[in-house]
C-alpha cells in the first residue's frame, strides 16, 4: 500500500489482489470456513484520498474510473457513505480512537466490484492505514489489524507488511513471504459478478488436489513451473456452477498458450499466469478479440 502525504491530506494506493492457493479446510461452528489461501497483491489499484475538514462528519464520493475498469450492474451498485467499507472503517478508526475527527474521502474506482479481487477491502484497509496516519493516531499494526478483523476476512492481509503472504482461520491470520515469484499475469471478467457470501454457501471442505506446503515452496524456490501445476481453488466448482460466466472463462483460458489459469477468490474474475509482459500482452488482445468485457495486464507487485 503506498501512501503519498500532504500537508492536510493524504492519497493512497489500494492493491488488487489475487488468490493463487485456496483451500477450504472446514466450516466453522460460527459459520464462517476455515482457509488456507496465498494471496498476492497485483499493480492494479483503488485511489483514496483523505483531505481533512472542520466538520466532523464522514464524508464519500466515488468515482468509477473509466467503463473498462468499472464493471457493475444495477444489482453490483458501488455503495457509498457508510454502506459502503470505507465508511465503516473511517467510523470504526474514528470510535476506538476517541476522536471526533472529519474527513471528506474521494475514492476513485478501478478494481472491479465482485470479482475475487479484494477492492472493497483494500480499500478499507487503505482507510485504517490513511487515517491513521493523517489524524496522527500513532496506531500500532496489531490493533489495525483488530480492527480490520472486525470489518471483513480479507482486510488484514492488505495491512499485513508484505504484497504476497499466507492466510489463514477467515482470512485474517495473515503470514508474509518474503519470497515472490514475480509473476506476470492476465485478468480477466465476465460482465457478471458473484455473491461471495452464495459461492460459499454452495462449497464444501476440499481435501482433494495439492497442499498449502508444496505451493509455498514452489513460491520460496521461485519455481513458476512447479507453482502453476499447484495452483488450486476450491471455489472455482461452486462459483461456475453459480455463474456459467466463470466456465466460459475457463475454457477460453483453456484454449490460450498461458502457463496456467484459474478463478480468484469467489469470481468472477479469472487470471492466466504468462511468462513475461510481452507474453501477457498478447494473451490479452486475443481475449479482448474474443468480446471478454474487461481485460487487465498485471503483475505481482514487490
Amino acid at each position: 500500500m503506498l501512501c503519498q502525504p500532504a500537508i492536510r491530506s493524504l492519497t493512497v494506493l489500494a492493491p488488487a489482489k489475487l488468490n493463487l492457493f485456496l483451500r477450504i479446510v472446514r466450516r466453522r461452528d460460527d459459520g464462517f470456513h476455515e482457509l488456507e489461501t496465498v494471496m498476492t497483491a497485483i499493480n492494479l489499484f483503488d485511489t483514496l484520498r483523505f483531505d481533512s475538514c472542520d466538520s466532523s462528519e464522514i464524508q464519500l464520493r466515488v468515482i468509477m474510473a473509466g467503463t473498462r475498469n468499472s464493471l457493475t450492474s444495477p444489482s453490483q451498485p458501488i455503495p457509498t457513505g457508510l454502506d459502503n467499507l470505507v465508511g465503516r472503517a473511517a467510523q470504526l478508526i474514528r470510535q476506538y480512537a476517541g476522536v471526533s475527527h472529519g474527513v471528506q474521502i474521494t475514492l476513485t474506482k478501478r478494481i472491479p466490484a465482485a470479482a475475487g479481487m479484494g477492492g472493497g477491502s483494500s480499500d478499507a484497509a487503505a482507510t485504517l492505514s490513511g487515517l491513521n496516519r493523517l489524524w496522527n493516531l500513532s496506531l500500532s499494526r496489531a490493533e489495525l489489524l483488530d480492527l480490520a478483523a472486525q470489518l471483513g476476512s480479507d482486510i488484514g492481509f492488505f495491512l499485513g507488511g508484505g504484497s504476497t503472504a499466507v492466510c489463514r482461520g477467515r482470512g485474517e491470520i495473515v503470514e508474509p513471504l518474503s519470497h515472490s515469484a514475480g509473476l506476470h499475469f492476465v485478468v480477466a471478467r465476465p460482465a457478471t459478478g458473484l455473491s461471495t457470501p452464495q459461492v460459499f454457501k454452495h462449497c464444501r471442505p476440499d481435501d482433494q488436489g495439492p497442499d498449502l506446503e508444496s505451493f509455498v515452496e514452489s513460491m520460496k524456490q521461485s519455481n513458476s513451473s512447479r507453482l502453476v501445476r499447484l495452483l488450486h481453488n476450491g471455489l472455482q466448482g461452486p462459483a461456475e456452477s453459480l455463474n456459467h460466466e466463470v466456465q466460459e472463462l475457463r475454457e477460453r483460458f483453456c484454449s490460450l498458450p498461458v502457463l496456467g489459469h484459474q478463478m480468484s477468490g469467489s469470481g468472477t474474475s479469472y487470471f492466466g499466469i504468462c511468462a513475461s509482459a510481452r507474453h501477457a500482452q498478447t494473451v490479452a488482445a486475443r481475449l479482448r478479440a474474443s468480446g471478454v468485457p474487461w481485460v487487465h495486464i498485471a503483475r505481482s507487485c514487490p
